[in-house]
């Protein structure tokens, strides 16, 4: 008994060393999963050396100034279907209030079914002046089948094309998502008309209701979606644009949120599913662009 009561400061100053931001301290996460993915610990930056009144320059527990850029986060991601899946999680960087400063995105290529894959996020780029950061929370999850996914840049699939979407333009509640087809493969491409789509619920199920119109469907003008059609021969290396234009209208009905689109380049084509996330409001409209050589 005397021997347990010894050691019971020691236990209490590691405790709350631990809890005031001990140096490289990992804190450990129980939230529940988003869509599979779950933060299994934080790491902070370590203390830096704070001088005491005598000068020594003892290292206290305390905070790091500025921001907190360097903070990281294991996090694990489970696949409890029946395929193999791609992954895409956003992670959100936040104060200990929770005001979101930064956010990462990060792509698990390939989760096979009732696999778990481990990873690591880190806190890449930060604003000067900015609040600590101090947590990291799963933001949102998307998720494909990997055989369907975006190749990674720098890799060419099967197919010889890499179709990607990008971020988007928005302006007075008109939204743009263009579509990049890259010919990567060592023979010619030919394309001749507008890509294939197929619009995917949360389930990754047709949804119903939208009426997609080849040009601009009346939705604007001089946005180039009202070009014609022409054939194009990609060379190897060459490239193809078209688009996705829609307006968030909300007005009288349900409205409708996309979050997957699946394309074909042509008829035939194989499959690519990207996730530009469409919030088509109540119009139930969705306007596609002809593939086009890029402007240059």
């Amino acid at each position: 008994m005397p021997k347990t009561n010894a050691l019971l400061p020691v236990l209490t100053a590691l405790l709350l060393l631990t809890a005031c931001g001990a140096p490289g301290s990992g804190t450990g996460v129980t939230a529940p999963r988003v869509d599979g993915v779950r933060i299994t610990s934080v790491t902070v930056p370590s203390a830096v050396p704070t001088p005491g009144s005598d000068g020594s320059g003892v290292v206290h527990a305390d905070p790091l100034p500025g921001d907190g850029s360097g903070i990281s986060a294991a996090y694990e991601v489970t696949n409890n279907g029946t395929e193999a899946l791609a992954y895409t999680i956003l992670f959100d960087f936040t104060t200990e209030a929770g005001e979101v400063m930064a956010n990462t995105r990060e792509t698990v290529r390939s989760v096979g079914p009732g696999a778990t894959v481990r990873g690591t996020v880190r806190l890449k780029a930060s604003t000067p002046g900015s609040s600590r950061v101090t947590r990291v929370k799963v933001s949102h999850v998307t998720k494909v089948p990997a055989a369907e996914a975006p190749s990674a840049s720098g890799e060419c699939p099967p197919s010889g094309i890499r179709i990607t979407a990008d971020d988007g333009d928005a302006a007075m509640g008109l939204r743009v998502v263009g579509l990049h087809l890259e010919n990567c493969g060592n023979g010619d491409y030919a394309l001749d008309g507008y890509p294939l789509l197929e619009l995917l619920d949360q389930d990754r199920s047709p949804v119903q209701g939208v009426r997609i119109v080849e040009g601009s469907g009346g939705i604007s003008t001089g946005t180039g979606f009202d070009e014609p059609a022409r054939p194009l021969v990609l060379k190897p290396g060459e490239s193809a644009l078209s688009g996705l234009m829609w307006r968030n209208t909300t007005e009288s009905g349900d409205a409708v949120s996309i979050p997957y689109v699946r394309v074909r380049a042509v008829q035939g084509a194989d499959p690519v599913t990207v996730t530009p996330h469409l919030d088509l409001g109540t119009t139930g409209l969705l306007a596609v662009r002809a593939w086009t050589r890029p402007s240059r």
